[in-house]
């Protein structure tokens, strides 16, 4: 019987295939796509990523203002969504095009995107700022918000924001920091950074010996429980002496003390 079976499973395609024969593949609706996309232009050779895009629209080009212009007429510009949202993003975080420069600065865009887009882009005369100067170097630690706003890529959300953080810090101390200001990211840091210098005397030092809770609450480095511990430790074991004693208090770990060390004195 087990013979028999393993015969019969053996030969069970053939059977199958005599009686069910395979039918013929008709090509003729393959051949006439083919020759439709050819007629098209499309040949269908090359990498998928050199493909062309069906979904893009078709661009129409015309003279715009690339402030605040609106998601449709970005679209009717052969833009795709995403570097859309780029510029879009950039707008919100306070962002705006003084120069046909600063349009070439987004980082969405391809070369070739602003090789065609350049002979269109309008800046009427209120769109530049006519103080803003090639080459501008300001001093981050003294600079007010109107002065921040006449440096190419910083808008008046983001002078405010800068401003702000700052004065929660008491002063930059480098210029890395600018990272932290919210919605600054690497792109928007590497495109200003060189558009300033830092006075790290201007620097305001909070006395780790008289500093209260008060003093502390809007200083961005520390914790609640790290500002109450560092007074408690003061309170328990009178004045720190050095900076090196701050490592005595237990919740302070090394990389918090490196950051608050520029902001922090000790006076006997």
């Amino acid at each position: 019987m087990l013979v028999l079976l393993i015969i019969g499973v053996l030969f069970a395609p053939q059977v199958y295939e005599y009686y069910h024969p395979p039918k013929a593949v008709n090509f003729s609706k393959l051949n006439k796509a083919v020759a439709q996309l050819k007629a098209a232009g499309i040949s269908g050779q090359g990498s998928l990523d050199n493909e062309p895009d069906v979904t893009a629209k078709p661009k129409k080009l015309f003279a715009f203002n690339p402030n605040h212009l609106s998601v449709e007429q970005w679209q009717k510009l052969g833009l795709s969504d995403g570097q859309i949202k780029g510029i879009k993003n950039y707008e919100a975080r306070g962002g705006s095009f003084h120069t046909k420069a600063d349009v070439k600065k987004m980082y969405t865009l391809t070369t070739a995107d602003y090789k065609q887009l350049e002979p269109y882009i309008q800046l009427p005369p209120g769109d530049t700022d006519p103080d803003a100067k090639p080459g501008m170097i300001l001093e981050l630690n003294t600079v007010d918000s109107a002065t921040l706003t006449k440096l190419n890529g910083i808008g008046p959300a983001f002078a405010r924001r800068i401003i702000q953080y700052r004065n929660r810090l008491g002063g930059f101390h480098a210029k890395k920091q600018l990272k932290e200001v919210y919605g600054l990211d690497d792109v928007h840091y590497h495109d200003i950074q060189n558009q300033f210098t830092i006075n790290r005397n201007k620097i305001k030092k909070l006395d780790v010996n008289t500093v209260e809770y008060e003093d502390l609450k809007d200083f961005p480095y520390l914790s609640y429980k790290q500002m109450n511990a560092l007074i408690q430790y003061r309170k328990q074991h009178g004045n720190y002496e050095t900076f090196q004693e701050l490592h005595n208090v237990a919740i302070l770990d090394d990389a918090t003390l490196r950051q608050v060390k520029p902001y922090f004195k000790i006076k006997q």
